[in-house]
């Protein structure tokens, strides 16, 4: 059944308020397990864990009200929530491969996710490809008899390029191959990769489901069947499952994301106008210059802009980057995005400093996350910046 974004994220999982007391707020159930009242029970659920409480490192009330909602929103039968986006991209990957298996991916994924592909996938005899994902010829290209995992990151969070989701997971179901897709970005209030054809969608709950910068999750949705597999092998074997407290944190955060989103998508593109036509800078990426549209698979329009641009900087030298970022006053040197706080951080910050080719934009690029406060107040600080290096 299809519900509305509003029943989803303040109904759905809490209908039965009567089971906690009649609490407007669903509890924290923080207990480590539960206890049975005969052997017969205790012994049910030992034969399948995924259907009852046993213990919190598998399933637990709240973060099952939790699982609801995300499922929903991504329009999947079901999901698991773990203890970081980086931990949904290596279960997800890990579930899907076996000795001698091939992957490809996309270029510019996200750094734990190329970690992953290049250093783990390798030990355990899986190789890999990567390739340009703006065209499903590049996939059909790279495509081997052994092939059996896509991973995508659509669009990246750098660089912004966005991949044709429809057309790429029809074209991997032909050949029985597992699409992974990292929806972090986009959220499934902007794109939903489960819908277009993907089999799995994965994303940071840090970011935008969170939306205060207290909690780090990732979520992984997919169809009940995968997802139930997952759940024996991976999640609990691993012991990556998020903790009560912190779904807790998670259902709070979920009430307000889409009055956050919508509005640091309003203040990102004055924010963007004003660094485009900025002289100190070179070049601007963004989602307005890598448009959504239906031909890439993603369902909505550029609304769904995520808060990032990436800016290169016009300078003459690697330092006058650093000297940019070190004069910010309010906008924060930090990774990742998604809450309440601007965040800024130049590409010169992965790479020794001698190594800052400043004739390459992207070696002189800032990705700016737009937060909560006003367009005015964030342009000010990046203009006294600007200011610094003139």
């Amino acid at each position: 059944m299809a519900y509305s974004v509003h029943y989803i994220i303040n109904h759905l999982g809490e209908e039965n308020k009567g089971d906690y007391f009649r609490a407007v707020a669903p509890p924290i159930i923080q207990t480590s397990n539960f206890a049975f009242s005969t052997v017969q029970q205790l012994r049910e659920s030992f034969e399948n864990e995924y259907s009852t409480w046993l213990y919190s490192r598998g399933l637990n009330p709240t973060v099952e009200i939790l699982r609801k909602k995300l499922a929903a929103l991504d329009e999947a039968e079901d999901c698991l929530v773990v203890n970081s986006g980086a931990a949904a991209i290596y279960m997800s990957i890990l579930s899907q491969v076996k000795q001698g298996d091939h992957v490809i991916a996309v270029h510019g994924v996200y750094s734990w996710a190329h970690q992953i592909i290049t250093q783990i996938l390798p030990q355990l005899g899986i190789t890999h490809t990567f390739v340009d994902g703006r065209s499903v010829q590049n996939f059909m290209a790279a495509v081997r008899p052994n092939t059996t995992v896509v991973y995508l990151e659509s669009p990246t969070s750098w660089l912004y390029h966005t991949q044709p989701l429809a057309a790429i997971a029809a074209w991997a179901k032909q050949h029985q191959i597992i699409t992974i897709c990292d929806n972090s970005f986009c959220t499934p209030l902007g794109q939903k990769p489960i819908a277009l054809g993907i089999d799995i969608a994965i994303q940071s709950a840090t970011k935008f489901i969170s939306g205060h910068s207290d909690v780090v999750a990732g979520v992984i949705s997919s169809s009940k069947a995968i997802i139930e597999k997952m759940f024996h092998q991976q999640y609990m074997s691993i012991g990556s499952g998020i903790q009560p407290f912190n779904a807790w944190l998670l259902l709070r955060g979920l009430r307000t994301m889409p009055l956050r989103w919508q509005q640091v998508h309003q203040t990102a593109k004055v924010v963007s106008e004003y660094v485009a036509k900025h002289p100190m800078v070179r070049q601007l990426w963004c989602v307005w210059q890598t448009p959504f549209d239906a031909e890439n698979g993603v369902e909505v329009s550029t609304a769904s802009c995520g808060g990032l641009l990436t800016f290169s900087l016009q300078v003459s030298n690697a330092q006058q980057v650093e000297d940019f970022c070190n004069a910010l006053q309010h906008i924060q040197m930090a990774v990742s995005w998604g809450g309440y706080e601007s965040l800024l951080i130049p590409k010169c910050a992965t790479m020794p400093l001698h190594m800052v080719d400043v004739h390459n934009p992207e070696h002189t690029s800032c990705r700016l996350y737009v937060g909560l406060e006003t367009a005015e107040f964030i342009i000010a600080d990046l203009e006294q910046a600007f200011q610094k290096i003139r």
